[in-house]
Parts: structure tokens; sequence; C-alpha cells
């Protein structure tokens, strides 16, 4: 909903900077459809104004302090509706055929209106669903509750999940294959039996029930034997019929005959007689349901298929020849089709979508090709009418006149200008007439602003009608009670047809699209053609009040929770828009700062001298200007904002942001930018050097001791000093060595290693200190004149000794303060430990005693303690002690590496030091540390840690500590040693409460999916089909069995594992747990989102499991998942509208291809040929029409060529509805392997290679094998009853809706 502007928020500063001030307080389905029986269903994938100057809602204040503010991204609220203002059904996996059929119900507004009008004395409460005992008719309530969201929920598509939940459905229900006519007798069964006692019981039959007598006419005694059949649908014949009136007229028309050989037996002559059989309808139902028997069974070939002949229907019928009486009015006999239910497919699969005529009008009909038309006339009457529409007076005036209550937000009143004209007031009127605020300000005669100026309405004189809109509305509506709010934003107007109820829109799942009338003639015939037909009575006519108004009829709770909702999701699209276009800056006051040592530095503290906000990214500099002026009320003089970044030496300031009609994201404002807001002079007096050629440059400055205390090695002091990046060397030399001597620049390695110290030459004086590669924490040595017999002139570099100059720093753990003192030690690689603890110990003031009760342990920043090996893979962990009488070298320190300084012992080589804790969560139980032998076994081990943390019983077992710092692997052999289990020192352990589990946990076995070396055709061809090696051991299939299918192009897949998991845990937990197995730890994976997890599916990756933090219960893996683990070399998070492909290049000349790339596809928007196209040409940099692509089918060695027809249609065509790869025949899904050809290149279209040759061949003589084996055995005497073995294909289930007892 728009809201109105509120009060300009402040952000938190200093309140010593802004002494003086004003106190002032501010406040993601898919859809396979498929079916059992004859009517298939397959796939189907579901996709899922202007701003104005014065409106600064759009920044908050930040009371954290520094540091970026932390924006939790919840799931996406779910897309608005488009265009058609009509919503689509989500599918489930598998309910396309309940989609089709919901709509059509919905759409049936007697249908919708007698289901709402059962309340809840009759139906109860969803809230009473869970109470005992409670007789609550769930299938009709939650079939309102659909009904309502589809009416009035602002969003694309609506979920059926709570209703298939009350027919009983499960998972697999979900996504089995059914038939629409199947469902259409079920479902209303359902609903009578779940109407039984109400008004409502008999609804089904008061709209669909039907009657059918059928005749036999005796020739000699004239008796009439009739029988009369009731029907809720009529089943006709399509196999050759021309269509339907056709097949009517031989059912309801023509007689049969019993006559010859085929004689009746007359019940009032008591003998064989002639006879004539017919069959009328005797009562037509207000609603005519047909089903088309499209399916039928070949009994030579014994098979289904599917009757693609053509069948024509009409949109409207008369069906007086067709019924027993006849003497009526026409207008009874008239019937107006409202609804084609279409299947798109075969027999054994398709798709099924709905073409439904609007009879109420609900939607916004408007073609592509008029709303061309319409844009044009509308250029043509502001042509026309120029000088009227360019008073903006009237248009405000009849915008405010509309409203009912005196005042709106300013900001409401420009986005109902967007509405109604099309254009926002700063595209069309800003330039003449100024702002929006302050052109109101200056009509105070009409316009009325409330005190802060934020809201507006007109003066009572003024309160008239205008009419605003070109088409003539009345914009003076009466508000209607339970009005649902809609996103005005979104919805245009709403075009009106010229006669009522003759609009229709396709309905395919959640896609809704508007068609024309004569496109129910493409559905005569063909694979894609009309499967149900759905007539209304031509006299049932609507309510005036109905036409337009989706709430009509609806009880007033559900518009009342509509209402809730709407405003819910709108409040959730507003916080998502805000999260994703809300950046924070970092605002530095000048007034906190003071400029000494070349930069910038906080005279309060860091958290007082910054002011976080959040400001929209599509706001311009200008905005964000006043914002800050607005902020500082104290401000006095020029305003300058410049471009900030922190830097070891302090805050250094760089461009200034000019250019107030800018949009942030256009100047380059990052999320966290920081921003130096001062007069663009000085700061404290002081004028201050912007820009990158004056940055400051911190440099650790080196000179000899004249003693060494190690006895090892030489020593350093230290001192750091800044200068400016642009300062020359020698004005360097001049600075540290002003009595002469030698400057050497330390060479240091990429991990910070000193390496080679290097001597400035004479010549070198004029280059500057960022030309000579000196940057933030280089060191340089300073040699006075008795010191340069170190140094080797001629060469530029130090003798042996000095080269392994190094520093360390140490930082105190032993004292009891909050805060531990750190101290820097100057040492060499051969300096021993034992050195610089003592050196450590002076440098901090403690006691000497502390010697022998303390050690050196490597921290890192989180203060963990490790083993020195982990300290170089995870930096900033701390390490079981070092040996005293190592070195630096020895114990494999780095230059700057962090100790501790602890109290305690090192354990002796055949112990090991453990952390553990209880639990892993932190808070609730802190770290403890103990020592154990590392032959001690896994429960000894336990008994120890449960003695120490003062715990007892055997209702404990040990996890490993995995990355996330959580029990990950457990420790289940409990007699194991911890040398056999790979438990090392600095390891973590986990006391987790429980016995190992086994039941409520999924054991999984993992599979790795692994790049494999690509090879030509030629190399052992036999054993790999494109690119493709056959895993025999890895996949542990045995020789009996059929040969393995091939995976993906260059992968292998080798099994590593299975894990046992809790079915809660997310993939994330999966993904790290699986790396915890034997063959996974060797690889090197630095977070859960560098894997990429597939189940697999005949021995190849299937389907791709998307979001990390998923809980697998909700991937409804089943009990025999199989799950393989692919690793990348960069963080993946895929959208669930994103499509990962498998691409490769033809080789020109061979028939290969190169390796394969992965191709990531965004598909929210279209999923045709030609996007593909576009894509896959981008991603290899060539033309579209230089290329051409093809789907690889693994299973069959087969290229089927993604045709490039739309290369040649027109623009204005191309927008039309395109098939969807996604459905058939390509199918296309995650992993798909597509070909590529380079026409520029290569001109042959052949996509095949020659190891498809030999997989084709080797599935030729397999086949043949097979069948002579088949027919050997079918001659053999000794197997006379063995049946041919058949394709396997799954079983069809009956689809049932499960219904309570009400009677």
């Amino acid at each position: 909903m728009p809201r109105g502007l509120p009060a300009l928020p402040v952000g938190r500063r200093s309140r010593r900077a802004l002494r003086g001030a004003t106190q002032q307080t501010w406040r993601r389905p898919r859809g396979r459809g498929r079916r059992a029986g004859p009517g298939p269903d397959s796939s189907a994938f579901t996709m899922f104004g202007d701003l104005f100057e014065e409106d600064f809602s759009f920044i908050s204040n930040n009371h954290c302090g520094k540091g970026k503010k932390s924006k939790p991204r919840e799931s996406e609220p779910p897309a608005p509706r488009d265009s058609t203002n009509l919503s689509g059904i989500k599918n489930q996996g598998g309910t396309c055929y309940l989609n089709s059929l919901l709509q059509t119900l919905l759409f049936t507004p007697e249908f919708r209106e007698a289901l709402f009008s059962l309340g809840p004395e009759e139906l109860g409460t969803l809230d009473d669903s869970r109470k005992p005992d409670a007789k609550v008719r769930i299938i009709p309530l939650q079939l309102q509750r659909l009904f309502a969201q589809l009416l009035l929920l602002d969003q694309q598509a609506a979920s059926t999940t709570d209703l298939t939940e009350s027919f009983g459905w499960g998972s697999h229900e979900e996504m089995r294959q059914h038939d629409v006519q199947e469902l259409n007798r079920i479902l209303f069964s359902a609903l009578e039996t779940s109407l039984v006692g109400t008004s409502g019981h008999d609804l089904i039959n008061r709209l669909y029930h039907g009657i059918v007598v059928n005749q036999i006419v005796c020739k000699e005694c004239k008796n009439v034997s009739e029988r009369q059949e009731d029907f809720l649908d009529l089943t006709v014949a399509v196999k050759g019929v021309a269509g339907l009136e056709e097949a009517l007229w031989n059912m309801y028309v023509e007689e049969e005959y019993f006559e010859n050989d085929n004689l009746y037996r007359c019940g009032a002559c008591d003998k064989l007689v002639e006879a004539s059989k017919s069959a009328k309808l005797r009562k037509l139902p207000p609603f005519l349901t047909i089903s088309l028997l499209r399916f039928n069974f070949d009994f030579e070939k014994c098979e289904r298929y599917k009757e693609t002949s053509c069948y024509t229907f009409p949109i409207q019928i008369n069906l007086r020849p067709f019924c027993e009486q006849t003497e009526m009015d026409d207008s009874e006999y008239m019937y107006e089709l409202f609804s084609v239910i279409i299947h798109k497919g075969g027999c054994y699969g398709g798709h099924y979508h709905v073409y439904i005529r609007d009879v109420d009008q609900l939607g916004n009909w408007q073609l592509q090709e008029e709303e061309d038309g319409l844009i044009e006339d509308k250029a043509l009457r502001d042509t026309e009418n120029g000088k009227e529409t360019e008073n903006p007076l009237a248009v405000l005036k009849g915008i405010l006149s509309e409203e009912e209550a005196k005042q709106i937000p300013v900001d409401q009143l420009g986005q109902k200008l967007l509405e109604k004209k099309g254009v926002s007031w700063n595209k069309k009127y800003r330039k003449q007439y100024g702002a929006l605020r302050k052109y109101l300000q200056n009509h105070p005669q009409i316009f009325q602003l409330s005190p802060d100026g934020n809201r507006v309405g007109l003066k009572e004189t003024h309160k008239l009608l205008f009419k605003l809109d070109s088409r003539g509305r009345d914009l003076q509506s009466s508000p209607q009670k339970n009005d649902v709010q809609w996103n005005c934003e979104k919805t245009p107007p709403r075009p009106r047809a010229t006669s009522a109820g003759c609009h229709w829109f396709d309905l395919n799942d959640s896609k809704v699209q508007p068609i024309k009338e004569k496109d129910l003639e493409k559905q005569f015939q063909g694979k894609e053609s009309a499967y149900m037909l759905f007539y209304r009575k031509a006299q049932l006519k609507r309510p005036p009040e109905a036409r337009g108004n989706p709430r009509y009829q609806i009880p007033e709770h559900l518009l009342n929770e509509m209402n809730a909702a709407n405003t819910e999701l709108q409040k959730k699209r507003a916080e998502c828009d805000s999260a994703s276009n809300g950046i924070d800056l970092h605002l530095h006051l000048s007034s906190c700062y003071k400029f000494h040592n070349g930069a910038l530095h906080p005279s309060l503290s860091w958290k007082e001298s910054v002011v976080d906000l959040t400001i929209d990214r599509r706001r311009t500099l200008g905005d964000l200007r006043q914002a800050v002026f607005q902020m500082l009320e104290s401000w006095e003089g020029d305003m300058v904002l410049s471009m900030a970044k922190p830097l070891p030496a302090g805050l250094h300031l760089y461009q200034v942001l000019d250019g107030d009609e800018l949009t942030l994201d256009g100047i380059g404002l990052a999320d966290g930018a920081d921003i130096f807001v001062w007069n663009g002079k000085e700061v404290g007096g002081t004028k201050v050097l912007t820009g990158p050629d004056h940055e400051p440059v911190v440099l650790n400055v080196l000179r000899l001791a004249e003693h060494n205390e190690g006895g090892k090695g030489q020593h350093f002091s230290e001192a750091q000093h800044v200068f400016s990046c642009s300062t020359s060397l020698g004005q360097l030399h001049s600075a540290l060595a002003p009595a002469g001597g030698i400057i050497l620049k330390n060479g240091s390695g990429a991990e910070g290693e000193a390496k080679n110290w290097e001597v400035f030459r004479e010549e070198d004086m004029k280059e500057t200190v960022r030309s000579v590669g000196l940057r933030d924490g280089c060191s340089v040595l300073i040699l006075d004149s008795h010191d340069q017999s170190f140094v080797n002139v001629a060469s530029g570099n130090l003798t042996a000794f000095t080269y392994d100059i190094s520093w360390l720093q140490v930082k105190n753990f032993c004292g009891v303060e909050e805060e531990e003192k750190l101290v820097k030690i100057t040492a060499t690689i051969e300096t021993v430990m034992s050195d610089i603890k003592m050196k450590a110990i002076r440098e901090l003031q403690l006691e000497e005693e502390l010697a022998n009760e303390s050690c050196l342990r490597p921290v890192n920043g989180n203060g963990k303690l490790l083993s020195p090996a982990a300290a170089d893979v995870l930096p900033g962990f701390v390490l079981p002690e070092v040996p005293e009488d190592y070195t630096v070298k020895e114990a494999e320190l780095k230059m700057g590496s962090l100790l501790g300084l602890c109290r305690g012992k090192a354990p002796a080589s055949t112990q090991l030091f453990l952390y553990f804790m209880v639990g892993s969560d932190q808070n609730c139980s802190p770290e403890m540390e103990i020592v154990v032998e590392e032959t001690a076994s896994v429960r000894e081990c336990l008994n120890l840690m449960l003695e120490k943390s003062g715990l007892s019983g055997d209702n404990w077992h040990l996890r490993r500590l995995d990355w996330c710092y959580e029990a990950g692997e457990a420790l289940s052999q409990e007699n194991a040693t911890l040398k056999e289990l790979n438990v090392c020192r600095g390891d973590t352990l986990v006391v987790t409460e429980g016995k190992l589990p086994e039941k409520g946990f999924l054991k999984i076995p993992i599979w790795w999916l692994k790049p494999s070396s690509h090879k030509k055709h030629g190399e052992n061809a036999q054993d790999q089909v494109n690119g493709v090696t056959w895993k025999m051991d890895a996949l542990q299939v045995s020789a009996a069995a059929a040969p393995p299918e091939p995976t993906h192009t260059g992968l292998d897949l080798c099994y590593a594992g299975r894990i046992e998991i809790a079915g809660e845990a997310s993939l994330e937990d999966l993904k790290m747990q699986a790396l915890t197995l034997p063959c996974c730890q060797e690889q090197v994976v630095p977070l859960p989102s560098f894997l990429r997890a597939w189940t697999v599916d005949s021995r190849r990756p299937g389907k791709l499991l998307r979001d990390n933090k998923q809980r697998l219960s909700d991937y409804r893996l089943g009990a025999r998942v199989e799950i393989c683990i692919e690793p990348l070399q960069e963080e993946e998070n895929l959208g669930p509208h994103e499509l990962l492909l498998r691409v490769q290049m033809g080789i020109p000349g061979e028939r290969d291809y190169s390796d394969s790339r992965d191709l990531v596809w965004d598909i929210s928007k279209e999923c045709t040929t030609w996007a593909l196209r576009q894509r896959v040409a981008s991603h290899y940099c060539l033309p579209v029409d230089k290329i051409e692509i093809a789907k690889y089918f693994p299973e069959r060695f087969e290229w089927l060529p993604i045709s490039s027809w739309t290369q040649q249609i027109s623009k204005r065509k191309r927008r039309k509805k395109q098939e969807s790869l996604q459905s058939a025949p390509y199918h296309l899904k995650d992993g798909d392997i597509i070909g590529v050809k380079n026409l520029l290149l290569d001109d042959t279209k052949d996509f095949s290679t020659v190891r498809d040759d030999i997989g084709k061949e080797k599935q030729r003589q397999l086949a043949l094998e097979r069948k002579k084996s088949r027919q050997e055995r079918v001659q053999d005497p000794f197997f006379p009853e063995e049946r041919l073995p058949t394709k396997p294909r799954k079983p069809e289930v009956a689809l049932s809706i499960n219904v309570g007892v009400f009677r």
C-alpha cells in the first residue's frame, strides 16, 4: 500500500560534534503433470513508479555504530499478479490436471458462489480441524480458501498444498500421473460426501446433474422399454467423428435396429422381434461437461494411442435435436462454451492447461498487438489535447476528489498519478512546474497541506468530480466495504470488452495470458488438443454487480483474511525491495576528526564519530546531500561529500562526489561505503591532501641493536613511520637517516615471509615510495656506516644472517584482564622460542617466575588453539604449546605470526592435546581442554571428558566438530584408539548426549562426482562414451547386471561411502558430513557453497538440490535416495529460476567436443529456444545466427537439435507464447548436455560423435541378443508358459480422495 512520508530519521552521531543542534526524535515448481490411464500429463515448468525529491522515507538510521549492518535475506515474497490481473496455480510436480479443473470450477460463478454461501456454522472452521472429535468439513473449507486466494490475493500463483493435504495426498500422490476426467468425477463425489447434512448437499446435482433415457421400441406391438441413466458428464467418441455435433447426433438421434439374425426379445410379445434402439437427453443440467475419448487401444499393436485427428466443437450449441422434449423455447437448449481443458502430449505423458472464458470479466484482457495500438492512440490524443493535458492542476484535483479521506500522503498522490496517466510527475511535469510538493505549496487556495507537509487534500470548495481517464471513467466511485488492497503501482488500467464476457484466457499452471476466441480452433487436432469441454446455459445471466467484482458473494471472514494477507504481502515486498536496493553508508563527520601523521584520526571513539545511514541506491546524490543537511541542523557553510577509505595509517579522502542529479548507484556508491562530510578545504585548521597520489603508507623501520640476547641470529629494534606514497626516496632517506647510511627494502614473498633485502641505490633516490613497491606493512632496514659491512653493495643484498629478519606478535593469555595486551617481538628464523618468551615476558612487564609456568602457542584473531599444521591452513587459531628449544624456523612460524603466552606446559610427544565441549552451543557449554594418550580408546577418552565436566552415565557419545562449529561425524567405534581414528592434536570433540542414533536418521550412500580426463575419439572409445567413463568397480555393478549407463560428459561418478544424518538436517549439513568421508577428506573445500548436490538416478546425476539451508525432509528424497557431491571452483547459490546446463563446443573438423562447461541460465522470464540460443551465444561471445545447438540424450546416444526457427519470425510474433524447452520434446532440466556448433568454423550440423556410433552399435547388438534369447526361450518346450519380458512401466494407481464421515 502507498504510505505517507515518515519524518526524516537521523543517524546516531557524536553529541560533542553536534553540540547546539536541535534535539529531535525520529522513529521462488516446477510442474510435471502426468496421468495414469487414458489421459497423461508431463512436464510444465512454472516460473515462477518514479520517486519524488521530497520523499525521505527511504532513509533509516542504524544505532549499531560502526560496522556493516547485517541484512538477513528471507525467502522472497511471491510475485504479484501480472497485467491480466488473474492468478495462476503452482504445479506441485504433477498436478497440472488438478490446476486445470480448479480454474474451471473457479470461473464457474454459480459453483463458486454456491460454495461461498456455506458458512462456518455448517462447515466448521479450519482452526477447529485439529481438535479431537471436531466435525470439520476440510475439503470445502480449503476449496473456499483457495478460491478466495485466486480471486483476491495479489500473487502470481496460488498453492494447492493445503487442498491436496485435505485430500489425504502425500508427496508421492502429488507427483503421480492421473487423468483430469477421472479427477472430475472423484472430486465431485468427494464434495457430495463432504456436504452431506448441509444446505449445499445438492450443489453438484443442482449444477451438473442430467438424465439420459435409453428406449427400445418393438416394431410389432409398439411397446416401449426404457431405462433412465443419470450423468454428471457426457463421454463422446472422437475416433471416426468429425466433431462434437456429429458425435451427439450419432448418440442421440441415430437409431440402432435389431433385425435379421440380431433380434430383440420383447417383454410384451414374449418373443424375438424386430426393434429400434435410441437414446435421448431427458434432463439438461445448467452446466454440461463433455469428455472426449481421445485415448484408445490398438488391439493389433497391443498398445494405447492418442487420437489426434481433427475434432471440431462450436462456441454455441443448440441441443434441441438431442433432447426428448423439444417443445420449449430455443433458449432452453442453447449452451455456450466457457472452458476447454487441453491435453498436450501422448498417452503416457503430457501436460494439461485450460482455455477459459471470463464470464464475470474479472481479468484484464489485452493482447500485445492491441496494447501497442492503445499506446499509439494515447500518444495521438495527448498531441491533440496538448494544452489540456499539460496543465496538471485538473489532473491532481481529479485524483484528490476521488478520495474518501480528507488527506492522503503526497507520495501516494504521485503514485496515483502514475497509475492513472501512465507517466510519473518527474517525467511529465517536473521540468516545467518543479517538484510535486512545491507545486502543491504554490496553490494554497486549492490544496490543503498538513503542518509537516507530508499529506495533502482538496479544500472543501474544490471537491468536484473530474474525469481523468481518456476513456471517460469516473474517478468518483463509491468505496466498497472490505475492499481488497491491491498493489496499485503494478495494476494497469483495465480495458473493458466491447461485449460482455467474450474474452478468453489461457491458464497454464502459474502462467496466465489472454488469447483470442479463434485460438480455440488450434485445439481441434494434433498432439495438443481439447480433452474436456464445459458448456453453460445461455440463459444463465450474471448480475451487474458481479461484473468485474472479484469480491462478489465472498464471505466476510475470507475477505478479512485476504485483506490481512495482502497487507502482509505488500509489507514483505517493501522489505524485500528495501533489502535489495538499500545500501549502508558510513558518514564520517569532520568535526569529530583531526589530521595528524599523514591521515585523519577520530578525536573521539570510532563509534561516536560515524553516522550509519541506510538509503535507497536509486536515490540521487542530491537526495543524499539534502538528507545529510537535515540531519546536521547546526552545519554552517559549504558541505562537501568525499569518498573515504580506512587505511592502516588512518582515514584517507579520495574524489569529491559531484552531480546531484546522478543516482547513488550511477556514481558507484556501494554498500558499506565511507563518506567524509567536510568543507572541502581543511579539517581542524589543517589542510588535507586528497586523492590516490597522497595515500599514506605505514612502513616498519628496523635498525640493528647493539647486543644479541638469544645467542642465535641478530636482534633489531623496530618503529613505525607514515609517509605519503608520493614521497621520494631522497626525502625518505633524509627523514630516516639524516646522519648518513643506507636503506634496504624487504622484498616479501606472497605470504609475508622476509626473503631478500635490497639496497636503494643513489640513482633510485628520485623514485617515489609507490613506484618502488613500498606499501603498508613493508619493512625497511636502516644501516648506519658501521653496519654496512653486512651489505654487498655490488649485488645489493645482505649477507646470510640478516635476510632471515622476522617479527612475531605475542599476546598475553595469562592475565585476568578483559583485554589482553599485545607486544611485537623482532627475531630471526634462528631465534629460539625460549628467548622470544623471555623477551615477551619483559615487554609485557610480567613476573619472570612465569617463565617456568607458561608456554607459547600460535593464536589467531578468534583466540582458538590448534595444532601447528593447522596454523597455516586456519590462520587465527591457537595450537598446542611449541617446544621451547625450537627455533622460529623449526616451529614453522611465518612473519607476523601471532603467539599466545599461556599457562601450562606442552604435552609429551605421545599425548594429544584436545578440546571438548558438552553440546555444540558455546553459550551453554564453555570449551574445555584435556591431555590424553593417543593410544586411549574413544570410550576411555569420553570417560575422562565426562569426569572433567562433572557428568556421568553411559548415555553419551563423542562427535567431531565440523567446520561450521557444529557437531559432525560421530566416533562410533568406541573401542578404537584415537590414533586409529586420526584424532589429531588440537582437535575439538563434542560430548553429545544420547547414544549413537540409529532411528530417525537417513542412511544415504554418497557418490563423488569429479571431472575426468577428456579422451579424444579413438582412445579406448569402447570404455568411454562421449567423455563419460564407465566405472564398473565404482558403481558396483555385477557382471550379470546390465551395463551401467553413462554419466554426464567429462564426469566420473565414484562411490565415496555412506553417511547417517537426521532428516531435519539441512542440505548444508549433508554436504559437510559428506566431506568427513575418507575419500572426500583430501578435497579442499572452503565452504559448503563450493559443493553441488545431486540425487542419483539410474546411476547418473538426477535432480539438483538447491538451497543449502533447506531441510532434507523438505526435498522428499525417499528412503532409497542416493546423493552425489560435485566440487566446484567457486561458490554457487542457484535460485529457483536458474537452470544449470553443461555446454560443450564442437571441435571443427572432428566428430568430437571440447570439455564441457557449466552454464547458468535464468529462465524466470522465458524458457524458449530463442532465449537459450542468446544465452549460449553470449557465453561463447558468438553471433546468435552463427551457432547451432542440440540436447544430448546419453541413454540413447542421440542429439536432438534445438530448432532455430525463431530467428526468421518478426519481433511482434516473437512476443507470442513460445513453447517452453522444459516440455516435450526436450524436457530440459538441470545437468543436461548442450552441444554447440560454431558455424563460422564448422558448417556441419551433425552433432553425433564416434562414441555415439559405438554406443548405438552396442545397444543394437544387445537388443538383437535379447530378441534372440527370447525367441529361443519361447521355442524351448521346458518353458511353455514363460511370458516375454516387456518394457517396465510404473503401475497405474487409482486416484482417490479421502473424505471424513458426516452422516
